[in-house]
C-alpha cells in the first residue's frame, strides 16, 4: 500500500533508487558503445543523465529537508564536507588518471591539448561554463560537465534552504532558477544577454532535471500537495506507468522538459510506494549493485568502452558485443574502486559524522 505522510518521512534509504540509477547509467553507456547516434529509442542514451539528475535532486532536497525540521536549520559546512568525501576521492582520482594518460600516452594534437587545457576547469567543476564543446574534435572527459552541474547544485542548494524559511520561498527560488534555464535553453534570453556569453553559458549551466526533482522533494513535505501526489502515483501500477511513460517520452522524442516530468513520476511512484511494481526490477540484487557503483560505472565507462572496442576490433567490434562486455567490465572495476577508494572514504564520513554530532551533543549538555 501507498504509504502516508508520517511513515514516508520517517523512511532513511529508498530502496528502489539503487535501481533507478541503474536504469540510468545503462543507457549512458549503450550511448558512449554505438559509433554514431542512433534513430529512436534506441539513440536516446543521454536522457539517462537527465534521469540522474532527477533522483539528485530529490534525494538531496529530501536529505537538507529532513535536516531542517529536525534541527531547525540546516549544517552546511558538514554538508559540504560529506558530500566532497562522497564525491572528491574517485573523481579525482579519475581525473588524474585521464591526465597521466594524456600527457604520457596520447598523441600530441589538438584533441589533447584541449583536454589539457580544461583541466583546472574539470578540477574546479567549472567545466560547464568554462570548456568549449564546440569544437570540431573529440573531446576527453566530456562527461565532466554533468558533474560540474551536481556540484554547483551541492553549493547553492543547501544555501537556500538555509537562508529561506518554509517551502514556498525555497520552490519560488528552484522555479525561478527553472524558468531562467529554460528560457535560455529556448534561445528567449539572448537579447537581454547581448554579448555576455558567458553569463548566459553559467544561466544555461542549471540542469532543469535536478530542479524538477528538488521541486518535487518540496511538494512532498507538505500534507496537501504530499496527498496529491499521493493520489496519483501511490497506486501500485503507478510505477509502471510512469516508465512506459519515460519509454513513450524517448521513443516518440518527446520535448526534453516533458520527458524529465515523466522521470519525476517515475522517481514518485517508486517512493511513495514500497510495493510498486516495478519492485522486481528495481529491487533485483544485480540491478541494486549496479546502482550502487553507479557513479564509478559514470566516471569510468568512456575509456573501459573504447579499450573493449580496440579489443575487438579484430573482429568487426560489433556494438552489442562491445556494449556487453564495457559494461561488465566497467561494473567489475566499478566495483573495485567502491572498495578501495569509495568505501574507507564512506567510513571516514560516517566517522565524521559521528564525532560532529558528539561534539554539538556535549556542547548542548554544557550550554544547559
Amino acid at each position: 500500500m501507498s504509504l502516508d505522510v508520517s511513515r514516508w518521512h520517517a523512511i532513511s534509504h529508498y530502496r528502489s533508487l539503487d535501481g533507478l540509477r541503474c536504469l540510468a547509467i545503462v543507457p549512458v553507456v549503450w550511448h558512449h558503445a554505438t559509433p554514431r547516434p542512433l534513430d529512436g529509442l534506441l539513440g536516446r542514451g543521454p536522457l539517462g543523465v537527465d534521469l540522474f539528475f532527477v533522483i539528485s535532486g530529490f534525494l538531496i532536497t529530501t536529505l537538507l529537508c529532513r535536516e531542517r525540521e529536525k534541527r531547525g536549520q540546516v549544517a552546511i559546512g558538514p554538508f559540504w564536507v560529506r558530500r566532497c568525501l562522497r564525491i572528491f576521492p574517485l573523481y579525482f582520482l579519475v581525473l588524474g588518471a585521464f591526465v597521466l594518460h594524456a600527457v604520457f600516452v596520447r598523441e600530441h594534437g589538438p584533441v589533447r591539448d584541449h583536454f589539457l587545457q580544461s583541466v583546472p576547469f574539470h578540477a574546479t567543476y567549472t567545466s560547464n561554463w568554462f570548456v568549449d564543446y564546440g569544437v570540431p574534435h573529440a573531446i576527453v572527459f566530456a562527461f565532466g560537465w554533468s558533474l560540474a552541474a551536481e556540484e554547483q547544485f551541492y553549493f547553492v542548494w543547501p544555501l537556500v534552504l538555509r537562508f529561506f524559511r518554509g517551502l514556498a520561498a525555497p520552490a519560488f527560488v528552484m522555479l525561478a532558477l527553472v524558468g531562467l534555464d529554460q528560457g535560455a535553453e529556448r534561445g528567449w534570453l539572448d537579447a537581454a544577454f547581448g554579448s555576455h556569453a558567458l553569463a548566459l553559458r553559467i544561466v544555461r549551466s542549471f540542469a532543469t532535471p535536478i530542479g524538477l526533482g528538488s521541486l518535487f522533494a518540496l511538494a512532498l513535505r507538505d500534507r496537501r500537495t504530499f496527498a496529491v501526489a499521493r493520489a496519483l502515483l501511490g497506486h501500485r501500477v503507478s510505477a509502471l506507468i510512469a516508465f512506459a511513460l519515460v519509454l513513450v517520452a524517448a521513443a516518440w522524442a518527446w520535448p526534453l522538459l516533458v520527458a524529465q516530468l515523466t522521470m519525476v513520476a517515475l522517481v514518485g511512484a517508486c517512493t511513495l510506494r514500497e510495493d510498486h511494481a516495478l519492485v522486481p526490477f528495481t529491487d533485483h540484487r544485480i540491478v541494486r549493485h549496479i546502482g550502487l557503483v553507479s557513479y564509478g560505472i559514470y566516471l569510468l565507462n568512456v575509456p573501459l568502452i573504447e579499450a573493449t572496442r580496440r579489443a575487438l576490433a579484430p573482429f568487426g567490434a560489433p556494438t552489442l558485443a562491445v556494449f556487453v562486455l564495457g559494461l561488465a567490465a566497467t561494473v567489475l572495476v566499478a566495483t573495485m574502486t567502491r572498495h578501495l577508494v569509495e568505501v574507507p572514504f564512506s567510513k571516514l564520513r560516517d566517522q565524521y559524522e559521528a564525532n560532529r554530532k558528539l561534539a554539538v551533543a556535549s556542547l548542548r549538555s554544557n550550554d544547559g
